[in-house]
């Protein structure tokens, strides 16, 4: 008796969150592309990304950035509510190679990180 493949994650293509293939998804694991109904209802903008990638073009070649200085740039006076977009903004970054997420100076699994992270530029 052959054990079935379970297939490989995904991520969300709103947060850039892991998915994981449960049983529930069996016939339209190849449809799904948000982790949750908040994430499929949200419109997924790439403003935040632009700024993030703007902001590093800035800094020399390997410094890093707060993702408080990209929503502070974004806006000044409502800065705080942009922080989980640009987070989400990172991981999708994440997702495509163009960035890495740290703590402490080390790269982290940006599904997983808690806490203060950094942004930097992915070394290609």
């Amino acid at each position: 008796m052959n054990s079935p493949v379970t297939p490989p994650d995904k991520l969300c293509a709103a947060c850039g969150r892991v998915i994981t293939w449960r049983k529930k998804w069996e016939r339209d694991w190849a449809q799904v592309k948000f982790c949750s109904e908040r994430c499929r209802r949200k419109r997924v903008g790439t403003s935040e990304e632009t700024a993030i990638l703007e902001l590093l073009a800035t800094r020399a070649g390997g410094a890093s950035i707060c993702p408080s200085e990209v929503a502070r740039q974004l806006s000044p006076d409502g800065w705080r509510e942009l922080m989980e977009p640009v987070r989400e903004a990172a991981r999708r970054l994440v997702a495509k190679g163009e960035l890495v997420i740290t703590q402490g100076g080390r790269v982290v699994d940006p599904s997983t990180a808690k806490g203060p992270i950094r942004l930097a530029r992915a070394r290609r």
